[in-house]
């Protein structure tokens, strides 16, 4: 009789063990890849909706820090007395106001800086995923252009005592020869034109212009020219001497929700041009401001609202800016959020020195 050989093939309790065994071993690395993948994946969010946020906050610092610049010290009175209304910002060409309350404040006044507390989301949209409270802020920026010369222009009135137009003629002391206001970076139909001259200073908006002229005609979208107002519009400095012009910008930063369920999005609008993006997936956008308390010689930190707690904008010294964004990959219909914070003084507002 044969003798049977013990040491060849597997039991069937040897067969299990080890297909138990490599399941395990299996599930382990399995759960290690995984793991992995998701701390990848994390990673990737984070820096793009990092980025992202940077991209918006050096946008938004290169704006305020020239707040002010090139406006007469405390800002502008825009019109005003009999037969005047208020002025408009971040408003475009086709009527439309890009954030809920969008009038100049205490009785049409230009600020270098004009806070926006809790009106910073255009139509006052829902955010769900902003956190509460749902508080999102708009800030506006004033500053004199200095980039296009609009000062090497002579500038006169057709019609002293008529201020819907202006005449341009190149100053021959400078050489080269400005640019011509209609060429490429030039002035816009929807800019905003400041004068200045021996009688003071008014702003109007650009309603139509040529090659030598500009227009200032009344119902503008932001409502700057009012002819029939009784002070402080262009027909009240019409008889005046050595008049200069400027460009000024006007920019308002806001938070959209655009539609078709896309994500919010933050906005800069310029004048009274069409607004342009700058970054997608903002869902939160709030400032606080350092403001200097005249009246007692201090400086008030961290004022979210200073036009309803009596602060003067014009004693802003710092601003602070907290932006919360939204990953645009989601994993697992789970969106990573992150905030990004800065500080940036507006070193054209009027200065103080607390320590005299």
């Amino acid at each position: 009789m044969q003798k049977r050989n013990p040491g060849h093939g597997f039991s069937l309790v040897e067969l299990l063990v080890s297909i138990a065994v490599g399941v395990l071993v299996f599930a382990a690395l399995s759960s290690l890849f995984k793991s992995a993948l998701d701390s990848t994946t994390l990673v990737i969010e984070r820096a793009e909706t990092q980025q992202n946020m940077r991209a918006a906050i050096d946008l938004m610092v290169k704006d305020i820090s020239l707040a002010g610049a090139g406006l007469p010290s405390g800002g502008i009175q825009l019109p005003n007395g009999g037969g005047a209304t208020l002025s408009e910002f971040a408003c475009d060409q086709g009527g439309i106001c890009h954030v809920p309350a969008f009038t100049y404040p205490n009785n049409n006044y230009m600020y270098g800086v004009i806070p926006g507390f809790n009106n910073g989301v255009e139509a006052n949209a829902v955010i769900a995923a902003a956190p509460p409270p749902m508080i999102n802020d708009s800030i506006t920026v004033i500053y004199a252009d200095y980039n296009f010369p609009l000062w090497e222009y002579d500038v006169t009135f057709p019609v002293p005592g008529d201020g819907g137009n202006i005449a341009l003629a190149p100053d021959a002391a400078y050489v080269p020869a400005p640019p011509m206001i209609t060429g490429a970076g030039g002035i816009q139909v929807g800019d905003l034109i400041m004068l200045s001259n021996s009688l003071g200073t008014a702003v109007g908006e650009v309603t139509g212009l040529g090659p030598t002229g500009i227009a200032f005609a009344d119902a503008d979208p932001l409502n700057m020219n009012q002819s029939n107002a009784a002070l402080n519009n262009i027909k009240a400095i019409s008889t005046g001497a050595n008049t200069i012009a400027y460009r000024l910008f006007a920019v308002t930063y806001y938070v959209t929700v655009p539609p078709a369920g896309q994500t919010p999005r933050l906005m800069r609008q310029v004048n009274g041009l069409a607004p342009v993006p700058v970054a997608d997936d903002i869902i939160n956008l709030q400032f606080a401001f350092d403001v200097y308390n005249s009246t007692n010689s201090v400086l008030d930190p961290n004022q979210p609202n200073p036009l309803n707690a009596g602060e003067s904008p014009n004693l802003i010294q710092k601003i602070n800016i907290v932006v919360m964004g939204q990953s645009i990959i989601t994993h697992g219909n789970k969106s990573q959020n992150m905030y990004l914070a800065t500080s940036v003084s507006a070193r054209n507002m009027a200065f103080r020195n607390r320590y005299q």
